[in-house]
């Protein structure tokens, strides 16, 4: 019900960072497209052609894993409203257990800021005594983009997100590591500088990546969320 979709641009077609020395790193070989699909519903793709997002594959990646931990955090039962609700229609307030109630509920959401238009994703895990365990996804498009559809949200198990989010990386990871094995056999493109060395080592690094946002643990203040959820969603009426 999710995939996390992306192809890589042939190195030689990859304009290099730089001037006087041109030079291409780990993170601007990853240059391509990605989307993310979801209950066949393409996120990122524009209703206008057809195309998916045209940007470094590894800012998808890296914001993925970023949000992993809070996202496979469980909501507990009382503040799922909360996280399920939309910001937009909080009470203006400032104090620091909103702040709190506001950065954990920001946490939830996939960083798309640095895109021009682009819709709103945020997801959470949700547990039940009867052993359901599920991710629930949102997404929003950004009233100004021509992004195909409309907002939605599906239900899916969370075993089944874990794996999406695990392909992603083992996809990725596979994908530069044949890169990074070419480009130490045939040396960089002409006239473009690449340091060989530290791009195997980022390689090997970032290959880690996923084992440490998975084993990463949350420090949530529950009792803070709790009564800055209370200060920012409207009463219902009476």
């Amino acid at each position: 019900m999710i995939r996390f979709r992306f192809g890589l641009t042939p190195v030689h077609d990859i304009q290099p960072w730089g001037g006087d020395t041109p030079s291409l790193s780990w993170f601007s070989l990853t240059d391509g497209w990605y989307d993310i699909e979801v209950d066949d519903r393409h996120l990122f793709r524009h209703a206008a052609g057809g195309t998916s997002v045209d940007y470094y594959v590894v800012r998808l990646w890296e914001d993925v894993l970023d949000v992993l931990p809070q996202a496979l955090e469980p909501v507990p039962a009382d503040l799922v409203p909360f996280v399920a609700g939309d910001h937009t229609q909080w009470l203006p307030a400032d104090r620091p257990d909103t702040e709190a109630a506001a950065a954990w509920y920001g946490q939830h959401a996939l960083d798309t800021g640095y895109l021009r238009t682009a819709p709103h994703i945020r997801w959470w895990r949700t547990t039940a005594a009867s052993g359901d365990d599920l991710m629930t996804v949102t997404w929003t498009p950004d009233p100004d983009s021509d992004h195909d559809g409309a907002a939605g949200r599906v239900t899916l198990p969370t075993p089944d997100f874990v794996a999406a989010v695990t392909a992603l990386h083992h996809d990725l990871l596979a994908a530069m590591e044949e890169r990074v094995t070419a480009l130490e056999a045939t040396g960089p493109p002409p006239g473009v500088h690449i340091d060989l060395p530290h791009l195997r080592h980022e390689q090997r690094d970032r290959g880690a990546w996923l084992g440490r946002a998975l084993e990463r643990a949350c420090d949530t203040d529950w009792a803070a969320v709790r009564a800055g959820a209370r200060l920012l969603v409207p009463p219902p009426p009476p």
